[in-house]
């Protein structure tokens, strides 16, 4: 097998919402869209971020179809956690936990997007 992109792919109330978050204050890009789908981009995250409204009809398997949240946690890690949390700060964007260090040298803080999301944005120190 070879693997040749990935994806996370969120169940969301409000997809154009969250996609709005992460093009505004994380740099994604719109890769394409329809109704109750965005597809968004970024070269250096390794991966695709989707946000699905939930309830769409084609969602499949029907029994993963409730909300994401609960629990879930989107990471990235950054070159300059600092910068990063101040900026963030300055754009006004709900951080839930403030900047802190974990004894194995995780630096992170953690923000939500419109719909609740957690975003973990890490550097390792």
């Amino acid at each position: 097998m070879r693997i040749t992109a990935s994806a996370i792919s969120l169940n969301v109330a409000d997809p154009q919402a969250s996609a709005k978050f992460v093009i505004d204050h994380l740099g994604f890009t719109e890769k394409m869209s329809a109704d109750g789908f965005v597809s968004l981009e970024r070269p250096d995250a390794g991966m695709n971020l989707i946000y699905l409204r939930t309830g769409l009809p084609t969602f499949k398997p029907a029994s993963a179809a409730g909300s994401a949240g609960d629990g879930l946690l989107v990471v990235f890690v950054v070159e300059d956690i600092d910068a990063e949390y101040a900026r963030l700060q300055a754009e006004g964007v709900p951080i839930v936990t403030p900047i802190e260090t974990e004894e194995w040298g995780e630096r992170y803080f953690q923000m939500t997007d419109p719909n609740g999301i957690v975003v973990q944005l890490v550097q390792w120190v």
